[in-house]
């Protein structure tokens, strides 16, 4: 499409095409005229640009945003009003989201998701620093950019912590995404920062584990669970997650907001811990729990042990400190502390020997061939020997999604039991981002597309107002994910009543006259001619050339090949080495030499006895010759005297 048909907002930003559409907003590519850069521009669905709730919230996310300058946050440079509809212009981030890495590669390894989330903490944290809640966190308002760079966008539903409003609704309604509420959100509560974190906690759930910690048929019956139920712990789920990364998940998803972090550099800062190999806050909290719990289960049971028994005279007092005249109190004091004393240590005993017996008996298993299946499976074979599994997801062009690609320890090796046998599963082949060649030349175009690992189908469209050989639209669209050699269609400009001619060299002649007769076009009888790249009977070229614009029924003529152009050898019998060897390099054929030696004087020493393939017959251009030269042999005659042996070597 020409510049002057493309769509203009504000005389500035030129509309290219759709990057995707929500339920209030479209998103679109566009470019700057200003200062001549790619930014992404969002536009209220006019649908809703008559509604005033749906403009106030619009005209908060642009105000919300527009003051978060950070590299984890996608900018918003500018809004206004065009047309009876509302739009705002952000940066243009290059590459997909969360959600749609999750669906087509399934989980991320625990260190890269915790890289995403420290990442999106930071944007995070800037913004509550900035006094505002995003409110709805999750893996579709995460963008990655191609260098791996996680920005958080999309602050529709942000409220500054000042805001005294409702939230653009009625009372005790909620907005946000229910899989992601925070359980205060659910109940229709005040958020604060810590709300987003629950939701960044989910966010990170589903990350390392594939799934949500929540589901449900419906967003009450999910909201709900947020309210009321436990989510399970994200290893039940994905074997082998660490423990210091399990741990900030379940403190993240606390039910009350005092029990998680304080804020988001406070969760920042225990990522780094976990990252760096460190215990994480969130582990010591556990211990720490664990440690009260166990003071506790102790000190109800104390007085079970201490306190007297009720005389049935009145209520018994603990002799806390008993009288001179009671001197048998002490005594039976002395002799249950021995007999507890006795009692643990022979309980320490117990234990130091049934550890003893079980390192000289410890059993040896034999690791299983576990590659080349499925995850489950293999994960089956190898617990029910009593060994543990850790999972690391990788792509693969060898094996499919889901199948183990390599295992450590090997097969057959022997460990103890309890032993962590670590996996290398298959997310799949690796995908390929489609690249953008809109309003390209068909030649860049395809280039592009070829360098990114692609195929590329041509499909003329009929455009008078641009210029012939552009690119006006693609399937799939730009920075779609796709297999390595997948085919991407690209329709390129013709004017009216024309085609374009296909490329069809290095196709069979059948193939390639059938390609020709369905845009339209004839063809001419084939002509023949030899070549070294293309194998007989496949066309070799075409006029006019692949990709002109030609008219409706024009004659197309097509170059077969016949195969290597055939080369008569020349005869070389006879000749010195010298001028054998420049005769024939002299057709296109590679020279080989071997001597073979003939007696001293010989007339053929220096020149060529025989040669294969002989001389007059044909062979293909750049074939290899083999000649024979004579070289003098070297003699050695004995003449026996009486007295000595003489040895000449002429």
């Amino acid at each position: 499409m020409a510049d002057q048909d493309l769509r203009v907002l504000n005389d500035r930003y030129e509309i290219h095409r759709r990057l995707a559409r929500g339920g209030m907003a479209q998103v679109y590519l566009a470019r700057d005229r200003s200062l001549d850069r790619p930014v992404a521009v969002k536009e209220l669905v006019a649908e809703f640009a008559t509604d005033p709730s749906f403009v106030e919230r619009f005209r908060r996310e642009a105000q919300a945003a527009a003051n978060l300058s950070h590299p984890n946050v996608v900018g918003v440079y500018d809004w206004g009003a065009q047309d009876g509809t509302y739009f705002i212009v952000m940066e243009y981030v290059d590459g997909p989201s969360l959600s749609r890495v999750l669906r087509s590669d399934g989980p991320f390894h625990p260190r890269r998701a915790a890289e995403i989330a420290a990442e999106v903490a930071a944007g995070l944290g800037f913004a509550h620093s900035r006094g505002v809640v995003h409110r709805d966190v999750k893996p579709g308002n995460v963008l990655l950019t191609r260098s791996g760079q996680s920005k958080v966008t999309d602050f529709g539903i942000a409220r500054a912590l000042s805001s005294s409003d409702e939230d653009l609704t009625q009372a005790g309604s909620v907005m946000g995404t229910a899989t992601y509420f925070s359980p205060e959100q659910a109940q229709g509560l005040p958020v604060d920062p810590r709300s987003d974190l629950y939701s960044l906690g989910v966010v990170l759930y589903e990350l390392v584990t594939g799934r949500p910690p929540f589901t449900g048929d419906s967003p009450l019956a999910i909201a709900y669970k947020h309210v009321q139920d436990a989510p399970p712990p994200p290893s039940t789920i994905m074997s082998g997650l660490p423990e210091g990364l399990e741990a900030i998940i379940m403190k993240l998803l606390s039910k009350r907001p005092d029990d998680r972090y304080a804020s988001a550099e406070d969760l920042r800062a225990d990522l780094g811990r976990y990252l760096a190999g460190e215990t994480t806050v969130a582990e010591r909290g556990l211990l720490a729990a664990g440690v009260a719990a166990g003071a506790g289960a102790a000190a109800l049971a104390e007085p079970a042990t201490t306190m007297q028994p009720a005389t049935g005279v009145g209520p018994a007092v603990p002799p806390e400190e008993p009288y001179e005249d009671e001197p048998e109190e002490p005594k039976r004091r002395t002799w249950l502390f021995i007999a507890i004393l006795v009692g643990l240590l022979a309980i320490l005993g117990g234990l130091l020997f049934w550890f003893t017996r079980s390192l000289d008996d410890s059993a040896l298993v034999t690791v299983p061939p576990v590659i080349g299946l499925p995850l489950e499976e293999a994960q089956r074979a190898l617990e029910d020997l009593g060994l543990e599994v850790d999972v690391t997801r990788e792509p693969s062009d060898q094996f499919a999604n889901g199948l183990v690609t390599a295992q450590d320890p090997l097969k057959d090796e022997e460990v103890d039991e309890g032993s962590l046998v670590r996996l290398v599963v298959s997310s799949g082949s690796e995908m390929v981002l489609v690249p953008s060649v809109f309003l390209m030349s068909q030649t860049d175009a395809t280039k592009a597309l070829n360098d990114a690992g692609l195929t590329v189908k041509v499909t003329p469209r009929e455009a008078d107002d641009v210029e012939p050989g552009i690119v006006v639209e693609q399937n799939p669209v730009a920075d779609t994910e796709v297999s390595p050699g997948d085919e991407v269609e690209i329709f390129v400009s013709v004017p009216a009543g024309r085609v374009l001619m296909p490329d069809v060299a290095g196709r069979p002649l059948a193939q390639a006259q059938a390609q020709i007769q369905a845009e339209g076009l004839r063809f001419a009888d084939a002509t023949e001619a030899p070549s070294n790249r293309v194998a007989a009977g496949s066309v070799i070229s075409t006029d006019p050339v692949a990709g002109a614009s030609v008219e409706r029924n024009a004659v197309v003529q097509i170059v077969v090949s016949t195969g290597v152009e055939q080369v008569e050898v020349p005869n070389v019998v006879g000749q010195t080495e010298a001028d054998a060897r420049a005769e024939i390099r002299d057709r296109g054929f590679v020279v080989n030499v071997t001597p073979q030696s003939v007696p001293s004087g010989d007339p053929n020493t220096g020149r060529v006895v025989s040669q294969e393939p002989g001389g007059r017959e044909r062979a293909d251009a750049g074939a290899t010759v083999s000649i024979v030269v004579g070289v003098a042999s070297t003699t050695t005659t004995t003449t026996t005297a009486t007295s000595s042996t003489t040895t000449s070597t002429p």
